[in-house]
């Protein structure tokens, strides 16, 4: 190397991580560390945070992330894995047991109790997917508008699983069948569903649509009619300690469980990519 040459400037990621590492958590102000944001949604501890990073699997506003970057958790779109990671300040995620007679909308016209109204009032959140008013079980109610648009639709095929007391008993297994391979509704064939009989009856059936009245309607139509209907699983989320009426927070754990439940090869277009990166100490005004 001659006098006059300069040794070859670093990676700007790699800049950006020693601007991370060197620089006073009070000079940086201007956003939030990407990896303590994760470590918070339940990804794992900040270590575990940075290597999701330092391996390419992060992305903000559609970019790859870098070691080093900070966030605005408001207005920033994060994903691991192809999937929208819950940031935002403020967003709760409530687990209820529906009983029956309450009606899954944030306001009825005929002044019947309402799902919201079992939760605490503030934040205003609303109920993802609907259960009729006479089917029981569970129900996730949330402010989180992108995991709302995951979890209800189709294309994701988020399961859901249901416990359905049906007459005359036995069901038999041609029936059954029916119920598996797909069952003509007037709105269209249903798609395969998973359902067993643990005992004469009882049914578990196992659906990832979203239909009104589905599941009624497709014991209907084979026979059985549904004497009562118990929602007990939603994606990978269950609780046999919560009683009718009941509600609980989902931990941020159960939330990551809850996205994971989604393909990341799917990637809904409803879905606005907000703000833009910002992985120096200065960002631009």
């Amino acid at each position: 190397m001659t006098d006059h040459q300069q040794p070859p400037e670093p990676p700007l990621w790699e800049q950006w991580a020693a601007e991370g590492a060197s620089a006073d958590p009070e000079e940086r102000s201007d956003g939030e560390r990407l990896q303590k944001v994760l470590a918070q949604t339940g990804y794992g501890s900040r270590r575990v945070c940075e290597e999701l990073i330092a391996a390419g699997r992060v992305r903000v506003n559609g970019e790859v992330a870098v070691l080093g970057s900070r966030i605005d958790a408001e207005n920033d779109l994060v994903e691991v894995d192809g999937r929208p990671v819950p940031v935002r300040s403020g967003l709760v995620y409530y687990l209820l047991n529906k009983p029956a007679g309450v009606v899954s909308t944030a306001k009825d016209t005929h002044d019947r109790p309402t799902v919201v109204d079992l939760v605490p009032t503030e934040p205003r959140v609303y109920p993802v997917g609907r259960l009729d008013a006479e089917t029981e079980g569970l129900i996730i109610l949330t402010n989180d508008g992108e995991l709302t648009n995951r979890l209800t639709h189709p294309k994701y095929g988020v399961e859901k699983e249901y416990l359905a007391t049906v007459e005359p008993t036995p069901v038999y297994p041609r029936a059954m069948r029916t119920l598996r391979d797909g069952v003509e509704l007037d709105d269209g064939v249903t798609s395969p569903a998973k359902v067993s009989q643990p005992e004469p009856g009882l049914l578990r059936i196992t659906i990832h649509e979203g239909r009104n009245r589905q599941v009624r309607r497709m014991c209907e139509t084979v026979g059985h009619p549904v004497q009562r209907l118990v929602r007990v699983r939603i994606g990978p989320i269950s609780d046999r300690r919560l009683r009718p009426g009941e509600w609980r927070p989902l931990d941020p754990g159960e939330v990551r469980q809850l996205i994971d439940a989604t393909p990341s090869e799917v990637i809904s277009p409803d879905v606005p990519k907000r703000g833009n990166l910002t992985s120096r100490s200065s960002r631009p005004r």
